[in-house]
């Protein structure tokens, strides 16, 4: 990422804080008893979202030594009020819910009338020391996905042919794919097309969303009647997989996946800039729409 990209990142959290900041304080429960103190922070909230979110930009396989090695070392002029590593962990489950109302106000993407949805798992640790595993214990679930059984949770996506994020949603690994097309909060955002797996076929689920404006499109299974299907839509089915190619690269580029968590609010921290990280890549993957050319297709 270059200095330029850094700047205006930095730029639009802050602008963000600035006005996030004094709301938050209205709403702010305080005991009339106790006294606060109200010294300010040696490194900013926004400086602390900047570097979780560049921290998911970059090649480094874990928090510490991105910070240490990197940040603290050849970053001094950008962030020259940097905190211990430890200070920093503690005041990273602080900036969570300054990066959870950033992501759903201002850097999810925008429904475009053609969307994917679909899900990943995301391992909380092996599937044989799940019984052993404490820090994601009353959170994390036994599950099932394509690669077999897992101990974690689920994240639910929803991109548009731009390849932008703009619906998630985390549950335990237990929960059926089709469950978060079933709230309305979920899918307020969503209309037109939206294509799926043959694991969201489900007839009433079909029809729900019929009736909200959405078109919920999948393939049929082995068993399964055929039907007529628009020629347009069958081509689009075959771009679905873009999906896939997004996940591989919150997994692998955005790292938000991992089992070094030993906290729930730092994984759910990490997890909201990794998102937050991917909507701001100059670049993600899309699909090429503009080959179809609807003038030769016959419903």
């Amino acid at each position: 990422m270059t200095t330029a990209n850094l700047i205006e990142i930095f730029c639009i959290l802050d602008e963000f804080c600035k006005y996030f900041a004094p709301e938050l304080k209205k709403h702010t429960l305080v005991a009339p008893d106790k006294r606060h103190r109200n010294r300010p922070s040696r490194m900013s909230d926004s400086g602390m979202m900047t570097i979780l979110v560049l921290f998911h930009t970059h090649r480094f396989r874990d928090l510490k030594s991105f910070y240490i090695g990197y940040v603290c070392q050849h970053m001094h002029r950008e962030f020259p009020h940097t905190l211990s590593y430890n200070r920093f962990v503690e005041r990273q489950a602080q900036v969570g819910l300054h990066l959870l109302l950033f992501l759903q106000t201002c850097a999810l993407g925008k429904c475009t009338g053609i969307s994917i949805i679909d899900s990943t798992p995301l391992v909380s640790c092996h599937i044989k020391r799940m019984h052993m595993h404490r820090t994601m214990k009353g959170w994390a679930a036994k599950g099932k996905c394509t690669m077999g059984w897992f101990y974690g949770f689920k994240l639910h996506l929803v991109i548009n042919d731009r390849g932008e994020i703009i619906q998630w949603l985390l549950t335990p690994g237990n929960v059926d794919d089709r469950a978060p097309l079933k709230d309305k909060h979920f899918t307020e955002r969503l209309f037109g097309k939206l294509f799926a797996d043959r694991g969201y076929i489900s007839q009433s689920l079909f029809e729900s969303l019929f009736v909200d404006d959405i078109h919920l499109v999948t393939k049929i299974k082995k068993n399964m009647k055929n039907s007529l299907m628009n020629l347009h839509d069958k081509l689009m089915l075959r771009k679905r997989a873009v999906i896939e190619t997004v996940n591989d690269e919150l997994k692998n580029v955005c790292q938000i996946e991992h089992t070094r968590h030993r906290s729930i609010d730092n994984f759910a921290t990490n997890l909201l800039a990794g998102i937050i990280a991917y909507n701001l890549l100059p670049k993600n993957p899309s699909m090429n729409i503009e080959i179809i050319d609807k003038s030769r297709l016959i419903a």
